[in-house]
């Protein structure tokens, strides 16, 4: 049931709300994954970021893509928990867990096991509107893992005006969405994390603005 749900929530609110509410754009979309396993990265500003990746993947793709996403955030109650994984799909992140000796990786790596693609943010939390925060390890430490996985980097500009952080109201703000080429491993982890860095930021370096803040 899960699985007709899901494909109906794709067609009937996450494309509608990403391609006619919010305007996306996408370049690049042929360098999305076709199959997984795979990871996708991308900045995150807003909730409206993994909505977005989720709306440009095919629907026969729908129950292979899994979100990483913050347990204690997602699980936090069971009407959220239900949403989350049975309509979004998200693979649930326990924080805290390397601090109790536990591998923060292992979902994550049965994930690509088991030929998932994986939506990650690799600032670990969403950031101000617009602002790019730096990178964590963790992809790094997954691509070291599994070396012949793809890493997608895309680049999200105008959900976090759309949907800032602490806001529930959607603001009609164009959304674009850039898609990269795989990051292929440098045999380094923390070289690898400032790349998948600076391959993000790349993408998004010719993009005009959301808008212009300056004061008049």
């Amino acid at each position: 049931m899960s699985r007709w749900l899901r494909r109906l929530f794709a067609v009937l609110v996450l494309r509608p709300v990403a391609f006619l509410m919010l305007g996306l754009t996408v370049r690049g979309r042929e360098n999305l994954p076709k199959a997984g396993p795979a990871i996708v990265i991308a900045n995150h500003n807003s909730h409206l970021d993994t909505l977005v990746l989720l709306s440009l993947m095919p629907l026969r793709q729908i129950d292979l893509v899994r979100p990483v996403a913050a347990a204690d955030y997602f699980l936090k109650n069971r009407y959220l928990a239900w949403f989350s994984l049975h309509i979004l799909n998200i693979l649930p992140l326990e924080r805290g867990n390397a601090a109790r000796g536990e591998d923060p990786l292992a979902e994550s790596a049965a994930a690509l096991d088991r030929g998932e693609i994986l939506i990650v943010f690799p600032e670990g939390s969403r950031g101000s509107a617009e602002v790019m925060g730096k990178f964590k390890g963790g992809v790094a430490r997954l691509k070291e893992r599994y070396p012949e996985v793809p890493v997608v980097p895309v680049f999200l500009q105008g959900a976090g005006k759309a949907l800032p952080r602490g806001e529930i109201v959607l603001v009609p703000v164009v959304v674009d969405a850039v898609v990269g080429t795989p990051i292929p491993w440098s045999g380094n982890r923390a070289q690898y994390t400032q790349g998948m860095e600076q391959a993000v930021r790349a993408l998004g370096a010719h993009l005009p603005p959301v808008f212009d803040d300056e004061e008049d």
